[in-house]
Order: C-alpha cells, then sequence, then structure tokens
C-alpha cells in the first residue's frame, strides 16, 4: 500500500471501522465479565466472529476490513485496560439524542504516571492481517480522548500537575504502538477524533471555558498530539483522521459544522486523509472541505450508521457533487459516517440494515467513480 501524493483516499468505499457485534459475541462479553468462562473461550469466540465478519465485508466488495473492534468493549475502552495509569471516571458531557433524551457515559482519568504495559491493538491487526485477503484497517482512539471528556480534571494532579508532562507521556506510549503495528505489517491506521470535533459545538466551547479551559489552545494541543503519536510512522503506511461528533447507540454528543477549526485542522494535521461526519444537518455544510490543502484526500460520511433508512443512490451522488464544489471530486470517496457500534451495545440497526449500509457504500463509490 502507498500513499498517493494527489490526496485520493486509499479506497473509493471504506468504512470507519467498529461493526454490530452478534448475539453470540455480546452475551460472551457478559459471560466473560462475570467469570463464567475462561480468557481462551472468550478469545475462540472473539476469533470466530472476527472472521464472520472479515468475510461479509469481502463478499460486499469492499477492498478494506476492519475486525469490526470486537475485541473492545468500546472503541477506547481496551487503550484504558491495557494502558498502565488510567481508570475510568464519569464524564462531563452527555449523549443525547434527536428528541434531547440524555445519557450519561464513562471518560478516561490517570491515576498515576501513563506507561505502556501491554500491546494496545497489536494482537488485533496480527489476527486480522491472517484472516483477511484485502487491506487489514486498525483504528485507534486519539489522544484527546484521554484528556478532554472531563476538561481541567483529567488527572490527579499529584500524577500530573502539568498537563505537557501527560501528553508527552501519552504520546510516547501511542508511538510505542504504532511502531509495533507497522513494524508487524500494518500500512492503514486510523485515528478515531472527537475532541476537535466537539470544539465545534458553541455551548460545548461554552462548557469548556467555564471550566476554565481554553478550546482554541485545546485544538491546537490536540493536533500536536496527533501529530506526535504518528511522527515516526513510515512513509507507506497511510493515516486517516476520523472526526467524530460521538456515537452511541444511535445518539450523539455534540451539533456544528466544521467551520471553525477547518483551516487550522485540515492544514496541520499530518494525515493522508480525513474521514468526517455528513450524514445530517447537524454536520454543517461543505464549505469546509476548501480549505483542505492539495495533497490530502476526505472520505466523505454520507451514509447513517444510526438509522436503518437505507439512503437513495441518487441522493448520494448530489451530495458528492455538492462536495465537489469545494473539493476535487478525484480526492473524495465514501463511508458511513461513523462506525456501527463504538461500544458492544451497538446503534439501532439489525446487522441486515448494516449489511446493507455497507453495500450501498460499494454501490455508490462505483456509480460515483465509475
Amino acid at each position: 500500500m502507498s500513499v498517493r501524493p494527489d490526496g485520493r483516499p486509499p479506497f473509493r468505499a471504506d468504512h470507519v471501522g467498529s461493526l454490530l457485534r452478534p448475539q453470540a459475541l455480546r452475551r460472551a462479553f457478559r459471560r466473560h465479565a462475570g467469570n463464567e468462562i475462561v480468557d481462551d473461550e472468550f478469545a475462540r469466540i472473539q476469533d470466530d466472529c472476527i472472521r464472520a465478519a472479515v468475510r461479509m465485508q469481502e463478499e460486499i466488495g469492499l477492498e478494506v476490513a476492519t475486525d469490526g473492534e470486537f475485541r473492545r468493549g468500546s472503541y477506547w475502552g481496551r487503550f484504558v485496560e491495557r494502558t498502565e495509569g488510567l481508570e475510568v471516571r464519569p464524564a462531563l458531557l452527555k449523549f443525547r439524542d434527536d428528541h434531547g433524551r440524555e445519557v450519561d457515559f464513562t471518560a478516561p482519568y490517570a491515576t498515576a504516571a501513563i506507561r505502556r504495559t501491554h500491546p494496545l491493538a497489536l494482537d488485533e491487526f496480527v489476527f486480522l492481517r491472517a484472516t483477511t485477503s484485502v487491506t487489514a484497517k486498525i483504528t485507534l482512539p486519539a489522544p484527546s480522548t484521554m484528556h478532554f471528556l472531563r476538561f481541567s480534571d483529567f488527572a490527579d494532579r499529584a500524577a500530573y500537575a502539568d498537563v505537557d508532562r501527560f501528553f508527552a507521556d501519552l504520546v510516547g506510549v501511542f508511538q510505542q504502538e504504532i511502531a509495533d503495528l507497522a513494524g508487524a505489517g500494518c500500512r492503514y491506521l486510523q485515528i478515531d477524533e472527537i475532541a476537535i470535533a466537539l470544539l465545534c459545538d458553541r455551548s460545548i466551547r461554552d462548557k469548556v471555558a467555564s471550566s476554565g479551559g481554553d478550546p482554541d489552545a485545546l485544538i491546537e494541543c490536540y493536533i500536536d498530539a496527533i501529530n506526535g503519536a504518528i511522527a515516526a510512522c513510515p512513509g507507506d503506511v497511510v493515516v486517516g483522521i476520523h472526526m467524530c461528533r460521538g456515537n452511541f447507540r444511535g445518539r450523539h454528543l455534540a451539533d456544528g459544522g466544521y467551520e471553525s477549526v477547518a483551516e487550522r485542522f485540515f492544514a496541520r494535521a499530518d494525515a493522508n486523509h480525513f474521514l468526517l461526519e455528513y450524514d445530517t444537518p447537524r454536520a454543517g455544510d461543505f464549505a469546509p472541505l476548501r480549505f483542505v490543502p492539495k495533497g490530502k484526500g476526505v472520505v466523505l460520511g454520507l451514509i447513517s450508521s444510526k438509522t436503518p433508512v437505507l439512503e437513495s443512490l441518487d441522493s448520494l451522488q448530489r451530495r458528492a457533487d455538492e462536495a465537489a464544489k469545494y473539493i476535487g471530486l478525484e480526492r473524495l470517496a465514501i463511508s458511513p459516517q461513523c462506525g456501527f457500534a463504538s461500544s458492544a451495545a451497538g446503534n439501532p440497526l439489525s446487522e441486515a440494515d448494516e449489511r446493507a449500509k455497507l453495500r450501498l457504500v460499494v454501490d455508490a463509490a462505483r456509480a460515483i467513480w465509475r
């Protein structure tokens, strides 16, 4: 796999990573947590479910596959479980649906010095690479995930009185993991960035400011952290950054288009392409794409992973044409706006709905870039 200098994303049809956990896997998560099955049995069930998920992705024509994040309770959960010094505490934001109903969730918190004592996703990649005949993609939460969701109360001050020291240690963990992934042959890495997308929401910016934070300074800090994390990536590793407004059982965390962060983020983030949410009017218009520099591309998240309603091919073609007014069509691709299951609970769709959505991604890509 190689980085394209023209900015074209590696695949016209892509997806963000997480997939709905089959019933057998959800049951295994519960039984393992209750000590009803041992680690080996749990791993065997995960292996079987991953093989089936990979077959599904290949059968519908995707040229890139993930393991569905089937070894994770949530997209960032394994990072916390396997990193010394991190635990979870209540987040200071709430997920909400389109009717305003809110749900609490938890967030990472540093209780001691952060150290990588176990590989975070390396075993996921090794198994996936051996299972698929197409490109294996690995996802990692962005460094900001470990900092943002509790605002200024991100760590015990006895462990980290200095935010710079916190990010230095955190970025070091990412560098070690990414070096091992690259050494094992990973050539497509996706960083899942939510904080910068959330900082497009005026109400969240106000909450950050009221807690003593500086939203604009945080954006610069988080861009620096991503760049530090991937600084040593070999030149043939393609890096995509997914910008997400939150995804939990079909709920979201934020509203607002990318305009307020686009010029800084697209120019400064050392990514090859960006996977952007554009499934609802909450995401704003395509005008921020004018700031994507030449040599970088965009995967348009036009297909919703939060609802079973299937978008029409005509509407997807029209929206791609609208985006192409701001960035060349040759530098675009298509995907769902987010994963189907950022946590094991999953979004309110069936596995048949998920397959239809992913098949639509492939069909739309063939229709738009024929």
